[in-house]
């Protein structure tokens, strides 16, 4: 597995979402034909598949409901056959029986055999199916804007990508084949039914409506309680998750008792609505088979008086009977069906709405950004999160080649958000950024991107190695040039004191080492990445003040030559900076030297002496 792969797969979850034992089978979608009609575009590559797998699903049903009516003769050849005995006129011909008998089991291990290979195939269209959604899921990431991601919980894009998925594959594979052997079935046997007796027929389906409309009740009653149970059971997910991911702060906090009594009022809930769901989703069985015996009965007694005067044989009746038990299970069926169908929609809907998402559009590239040398400027750049809230309003700045810019100002004026933008996390609504005269806007993003490192204050490592984690700033780096850059970051010496230095595996949630030993991976990270120009939000806020220095020292020699933007709310780290931006607002309202600052008496030199005064 490629490193990119595992750090993907190891992001920690935040959020709720539907969690993997979530029942989707009962949310309801918005648009069930458009979903269902979506799908089948999809899948419209798989039409020759689909063709297979309806041909041999029909032939498995035909020849399964053909079975009993040849199996009548051999019932009616035997009552014949004693009758003659009785009589004296004959006995019964074993012969003509047998090859009946051998008939039938002909016709149902053909059935049998039909009804593997459509389900081998179905099989295959429906993992295919899930298979080329995950693809394309995957794919969608790289091209879905940053505001996506901020607005929608880790958790319910997890589910979208695991619980849905898996329950159109799953959904697919039953409610298909099962969709087409029902109502295959259904019409098969009541063309039989006719075919034996249209009185017999008529007394089955006067009993028909009355199931239809019990199971209707069952599933109405059921459905509510269901719907309560997903409900429940993505709240207990997303407690269980928030418990464990901050069981530090709520054992910090004694707040374990809480904990539990949340947990307690979330589960009675769940086992209240599941039991009720269960019970009465559980009645439609015990209903089938009281209006299958009911039927069942109405045709012995009726079928009787008919074979007493001649006008239908044993045989039939026998045939007759069987029919009437495959003609209320399709029905039933169909019901279990609708619900399938309706999980699939649910999920697929859910799917194609993360597919169907917006992205980000980038301009026809102009330039490579490998040519770049770092001279950057911001030219009226105005942008909010919010189109009606600006974050940035007017903002105006020029940053020379090499230039180490440092950005400080209140929380919430927009340091980070200028960072994101010339990152192009984000779009300007207004103005434009530039860089060596171009407008960012006319690189590829991933282009954009490859010149620029980033260390934020937010250290994110994946389950892997140490050494592993560092190499992701450069994939193809030697162990030599990893611990190069370890030792430039000063992480070098804690990595040797670990039992296993470099090949010392980062547990998920990177527990086992400090925060600052976690930011110390990240610097060096960066170092190894070595970019024409270098963004550092907060990147020594986790460190003492002495690891603060020997880093500081580190990234002095690192930022040489390169253009830096230093986001910083401790201001002794910046105070060698060729240039500070004191943002307010969105706005830049001072700029200059530290001593240049301090000398002017404003924004900066009171927020530097509110650090210091003591």
């Amino acid at each position: 597995m490629s490193v990119q792969s595992n750090a993907r797969m190891n992001r920690p979850h935040r959020g709720p979402g539907h969690g993997p034992g979530s029942m989707a089978n009962v949310e309801k979608p918005k648009d069930l034909k458009g979903t269902l009609l979506k799908l089948l575009a999809f899948m419209g590559r798989y039409k020759a598949l689909l063709f297979v797998v309806l041909f041999f699903a029909v032939l498995s049903t035909v020849f399964n409901i053909v079975g009993p009516k040849v199996l009548s003769l051999a019932t009616t050849e035997l009552f014949n056959g004693i009758m003659a005995k009785i009589q004296g006129t004959g006995g019964i011909d074993f012969w003509v029986i047998q090859k009946i008998l051998m008939a039938t089991m002909g016709l149902y291990v053909i059935s049998a055999a039909c009804s593997f290979v459509q389900s081998w195939f179905m099989s295959s269209i429906a993992q295919n199916t899930a298979y080329e959604l995950r693809r394309q899921i995957d794919l969608k990431f790289d091209r879905l804007a940053m505001g996506y991601f901020e607005r929608t919980s880790t958790g319910d894009v997890l589910s979208r990508i695991t619980n849905d998925v898996d329950t159109l594959g799953q959904s697919l594979n039953q409610g298909i084949t099962q969709l087409i052997t029902s109502v295959t079935t259904l019409i098969g046997v009541l063309v039989m039914m006719l075919s034996i007796s249209w009185k017999l027929t008529l007394v089955t389906l006067v009993i028909l409506p009355v199931s239809l409309v019990l199971l209707r009740f069952v599933v109405k009653h059921s459905q509510r309680y269901f719907k309560q149970q997903q409900e429940m059971l993505g709240a207990i997910n997303g407690q269980i998750e928030e418990t464990f991911a901050g069981h530090v702060v709520v054992k910090s906090f004694n707040q374990e008792d809480a904990a539990k009594e949340s947990f307690g009022e979330s589960n009675d809930k769940l086992y209240e609505s599941a039991w009720k769901s269960q019970f009465i989703s559980g009645l439609m069985m015990p209903i089938m088979n009281l209006v299958s015996n009911a039927g069942y009965a109405a045709v012995a007694i009726l079928g009787s008086m008919m074979a007493v005067s001649g006008a239908i044989t044993v045989g039939d009746i026998q045939a007759f009977i069987q029919y009437v038990k495959n003609f209320t299970q399709p029905i039933q069926q169909l019901t279990q069906v609708a619900n399938v169908l309706q999980s699939m929609a649910a999920a697929a809907e859910r799917v194609f709405e993360f597919l169907d998402e917006e992205e980000v559009e980038d301009w026809e590239a102009k330039a490579q950004a490998a040519i770049l040398q770092g001279e950057v400027e911001f030219k009226h750049v105005r942008f909010g999160y919010d189109p009606e809230v600006p974050v940035i309003k007017d903002f105006n700045a020029k940053v020379k080649k090499g230039q180490t810019v440092a950005i400080v100002g209140p929380t919430g004026a927009g340091k980070t958000t200028l960072v994101k933008l010339l990152m192009r996390f984000y779009e300007v609504d207004g103005g434009a950024i530039t860089i060596d005269g171009y407008d960012i806007r006319e690189f590829d993003r991933k282009d954009l991107r490859s010149i620029i490192g980033m260390v934020l204050q937010d250290t994110w490592l994946f389950n892997g190695t140490i050494r592993e984690n560092i190499r992701y700033g450069k994939l193809d780096a030697t162990d030599e040039q990893v611990e190069d850059a370890a030792k430039a970051a000063f992480a070098h010496g804690f990595i040797m004191t670990l039992p296993e230095g470099y090949d010392t595996v980062i547990n998920e949630d990177a527990t086992n080492i400090s925060q600052g030993q976690r930011q110390l991976l990240t610097i060096a990270r960066a170092v190894l990445a070595n970019r024409q120009m270098l963004v550092l939000d907060e990147a020594t806020s986790s460190v003492d003040t002495r690891t603060e220095q020997r880093i500081q020292d580190a990234m002095d020699n690192l930022m040489a030559g390169r253009t830096s933007f230093v986001i910083a709310h401790r201001l002794s780290t910046i105070r060698n900076a060729d240039l500070i931006l004191v943002m307010d607002n969105g706005d830049i309202v001072e700029q200059g030297t530290h001593e240049e600052l301090l000398q002017l008496g404003g924004s900066y030199a009171q927020l530097y002496n509110c650090q210091f005064e003591e």
